[in-house]
Order: structure tokens, then sequence, then C-alpha cells
């Protein structure tokens, strides 16, 4: 593999000296950039581009043609896992993904299989080697999954929830099936992990988006024990060099001393925590990924440059920092003021980072 050019996000992620804040952003290759739309129309719809692993590559490269962003993260969706475990996963027009076959009753939960990642999402790993390729050393490349628990919302409410009625009735009323359906889960989540690593992810985030509905007690026993668990069975190097690990429960702040003991290299916060107090509950034991709320971008350049050197200065001198957004980029956002960020970020950023 070719030698990386820029590993300030890797060392920031491991705590080591690095000359700037490093930054990317979540769904940074998405519906805001024109060109992205471009790509999606002529694969037909967004599981024929998520399938197609040439232009998955293309649609991973473009924010970086665009901004001097310092990782690039795989194309791809959570729910490919379980649509790889026979769910039958669609997008349904202005809805939102939906599954022809959600986990109804208990002879579905009981015959749920982890999915060999070779096989059934060869077209994600085929992905991973391509951008690896194409990426030629210019940053390193992020893969992820969704948490267990995450993926079990979708495949128990058939899709989105606004609640999460079906899926906490379940955990409440049986916790022996909620808890089948996290150790299956949870065992696909690793090997498909662990495959990404082995075809180029360079660093792996595990999307614990619907963690926050989750009661403090109920959070420990159906989220984030199955997440230790995935940490625990990720390789620690390749390829020479250590391969980080990043957790983000979304509205997970009250966790993070819990999250951040589970040994993942780096704990993502969205926008609601503040970054300041984060790193004093953390000290030296993570990494923070954050947390820029995503709606400011929707501000003028310097009111984006002023958000922006607020959470810098919150976190303060020294590496353990690498700017993000709080949750994924708006389809409505200007290309142009995700620019700004990117800019102001690594400009602002230098003199917390003088030796």
């Amino acid at each position: 593999m070719t030698a990386l050019q820029n590993d300030v996000f890797l060392r920031a992620l491991l705590r080591e000296p690095v000359p700037y804040t490093p930054i990317w952003m979540m769904r940074q290759a998405g519906r805001y950039l024109p060109e992205y739309c471009e790509t999606r129309r002529r694969a037909g719809n967004f599981m024929g581009l998520c399938t197609n692993p040439e232009l998955a590559t293309e649609v991973t490269l473009q924010p970086l043609e665009r901004f001097p962003l310092d990782a690039a993260i795989l194309f791809s969706d959570i729910l490919t896992v379980p649509d790889a475990m026979g769910l039958g996963l669609y997008f349904a027009e202005g809805e939102g993904p939906k599954f022809e076959r959600p986990l109804t009753d208990e002879a579905s939960i009981l015959a749920l299989a982890a999915p060999d990642p070779t096989d059934r999402l060869r077209y994600v790993l085929d992905a991973v080697s391509s951008i690896r390729k194409a990426l030629d050393g210019r940053v390193p490349l992020i893969g992820f999954s969704g948490s267990p628990w995450t993926l079990a919302c979708y495949m128990v409410e058939g899709g989105s929830s606004s609640d999460f009625r079906k899926v906490k009735a379940l955990m409440y009323d049986r916790p022996d099936l909620m808890h089948h359906i996290l150790k299956v889960t949870t065992r696909a989540v690793i090997d498909y992990l662990n495959a990404q690593i082995e075809a180029g992810a360079q660093a792996v985030m595990v999307f614990d988006t619907w963690g926050g509905a989750l009661s403090h007690a109920a959070y420990e026993t159906f989220s984030l024990a199955y997440m230790a668990e995935i940490i625990a069975s990720l390789p620690r190097e390749r390829e020479g060099r250590r391969v980080p690990s990043i957790v983000f429960t979304k509205n997970g702040g009250q966790w993070l001393e819990k999250i951040a003991a589970i040994g993942c290299d780096g704990v993502g916060l969205d926008w609601t925590t503040d970054i300041a107090q984060a790193r004093q509950r953390v000290g030296s034991k993570v990494a923070l990924q954050g947390n820029f709320d995503p709606n400011a971008l929707f501000a003028n350049p310097a009111a984006i440059e002023a958000e922006a050197a607020r959470i810098l200065a919150a976190y303060g001198h020294g590496s353990g920092h690498v700017f993000n957004l709080g949750h994924g980029i708006s389809q409505f956002t200007p290309p142009e003021n995700a620019g700004v960020l990117v800019e102001a970020v690594h400009r602002l950023s230098r003199s917390y980072h003088a030796a």
C-alpha cells in the first residue's frame, strides 16, 4: 500500500502531536454536492450507488476534490448489514429506508444469522479496496458500521421511527429475544469491520445513532455492552500502524466516561455536549471527535468561522481533537459554507498545536 502523505487524523485520534486539528465531516459525500447528485442519478438509485464499487469510489473522493479534508469515509450505508441478513432493504421515495421482512415474531428473530461479509457484502469490501487504491495515500480511509442497537431499531421497526415503540416494547417484554438480535448483530458487525480493515480501512467508526433514545440503565445493557464487545474484537494494528476506533452515540453525552472506558480510541460528540467539559471528564483516555452543529453551516461565513473558533478554544491546546459535525451534513447545505468551515479549522487550530 502507498505510504500516507497526510496522517494527521490518525495521529490526532491517538493523541500524538499534530500541526493542526484535522477535520472531516459526517456524510461528507452526500446530496449537498451537485456532483454527488449527478453520480447518484447515473446509478439509478441509492442502493445502485452503494452496490457499485466504482461509483462508490467516485462519490467517496468527490468531497476531497473540493475541500482539503483530512480523512475519507467509505461511501455505504449502515443498513447494508441487516440487508445481508435477509431483511430486504429498499428506499421508498421521500420515506427513507425500509425493510421488506422486518423482525416481527419470535421465529424470524431466532432464524437470524450473521452473514459472511466476504460473500453477501463483497461489494462493500471491493469498494474499500478500490477507494484505498484511488486515494493513493492522500488521506486515511475510515470504515464504519451501525451499532447493534441502532441496527436492531431498524430491523424491528421495519424502517425509521419517531418513538421506537416496537423495538422498546420487545426490549422490555422479551429481553431474551432482544439480546438474541443484538448478539447475532454484534457478530455480524465484528466480522464486517474486520473485513473492512482487511480490505484497507485505516480507522473504523461505530455509529450508535439511536443509543441516546434509551434509558440510562437500558443504554448500558442493550447498547454499550455490545459496542464494548465489538471494540475488543477489532485488530489493534495493520500495515505496521495502529487502526484507531471511534464510537459515536448521538445524544450520549451523559455516558461519556463509560464510552471512553470500553477501549475505543475516540469518542464522537454531538453538538449538545460542551467539548471543554467532555475533555475534563475523559482526561487523556480517548480523543474527542466533534462537535459543530450541522445547522450552523447555514449561517454566514463569519458566523461559521466564529463557531469553529469557539469549539477550538473550548477544546484548548494539545492533540486529541478531530473536528467534525455533531451529526451528518444536511443535503441543503451550501457547499461553499462547508469549505469555509474546513479552511477556518485548519487556519485557526494551528496556534493550539504550537510547541
